[in-house]
C-alpha cells in the first residue's frame, strides 16, 4: 500500500488541524516532538506521511503531486490559483478578506476613483477590483505590515486578512468592505482523488466535525 501524504500550512493552522486529525484517530507521534529536525513525518501503521510548508507552497505541492492532500487556509488558494479540487471546509482558521484604510478613503471606493491598493495579495486584489467592482485601480505588492501603507501616503487602502480588526483600529484604519470570508480548507491533488478515491474520501470523512 503507497503513502498518502499530508502537506500541512506551517503555523497554528497546522496544529488545529493535527488536532483534528488526532480527534479521529490519526495521529503522528513523530510531530509532537518539539526538538525535531525532521521534514517528514511518517505514520507506519496507517501509512501517511506529513509535512509543514510554506502556506504559500501549499498548494503548489498538492498540484504536482508531491502532496495527495493539502490543508491551507482559502486566502492561499485564491491567489495562488492551482488545478486542485477543493473538497471541504474544516470550519478552523476564520477570518474575512477586506479592503481597509482610513475612513476619508470610503469615498474614494465609492467613486471608483483611481486609487493604489498595497496588498500581500495582488491575485484577489485585482480580481476584486477588476473584477467585481470595475474599478481601476494600481496594485502594490507588499510581504510586510500592509496597515503601514495607507500611514505613510504609499497607497489609500489596503487589501488584507482581518480577524478581530483590532489591528486596524490601532492605527487609524477600518474595513471598508469586505471581499470575503476565509477559513481552512482541504484540497487534493486531481491524479490522487481518482487513483486513492477510497482512502482520501475515508480521510476526509474522518476530518468531517460532527453535525450539532
Amino acid at each position: 500500500m503507497r503513502y498518502i501524504t499530508f502537506a500541512l500550512a506551517k503555523g497554528r493552522l497546522a496544529k488545529q488541524a493535527m488536532e483534528l486529525l488526532k480527534e479521529r484517530g490519526v495521529t503522528c507521534p513523530e510531530m509532537e516532538d518539539p526538538d525535531t529536525r525532521k521534514l517528514i513525518f511518517t505514520n507506519e501503521e496507517l501509512k501517511l506521511k506529513f509535512f509543514l510548508a510554506k502556506a504559500s507552497d501549499v498548494p503548489t505541492y498538492v498540484e504536482y503531486g508531491a502532496a495527495d492532500i493539502g490543508i491551507v487556509g482559502r486566502d492561499t488558494i485564491l491567489e495562488e490559483r492551482r488545478n486542485l479540487y477543493e473538497v471541504l471546509d474544516l470550519g478552523i482558521g476564520r477570518c474575512r478578506m477586506c479592503v481597509a484604510g482610513p475612513a476619508e478613503a470610503a469615498e474614494l471606493l465609492k467613486h471608483h476613483q483611481r486609487i493604489r491598493v498595497a496588498t500581500k495579495y495582488p491575485v484577489i486584489a485585482k480580481d476584486y477590483f477588476y473584477n467585481r467592482k470595475h474599478q481601476t485601480v494600481e496594485i502594490i505588492k507588499l510581504n510586510g505590515s500592509v496597515e503601514l501603507a495607507p500611514i505613510v501616503g504609499l497607497a489609500e487602502v489596503i487589501v488584507d486578512i482581518v480577524e478581530t480588526g483590532t489591528t486596524l483600529k490601532e492605527n487609524g484604519l477600518q474595513v471598508l468592505e469586505e471581499i470575503c470570508g476565509l477559513s481552512a480548507k482541504v484540497v487534493v491533488n486531481q491524479v490522487s482523488m481518482k487513483m486513492e478515491n477510497q482512502r482520501i474520501a475515508q480521510l476526509i470523512q474522518a476530518l468531517k466535525r460532527p453535525q450539532g
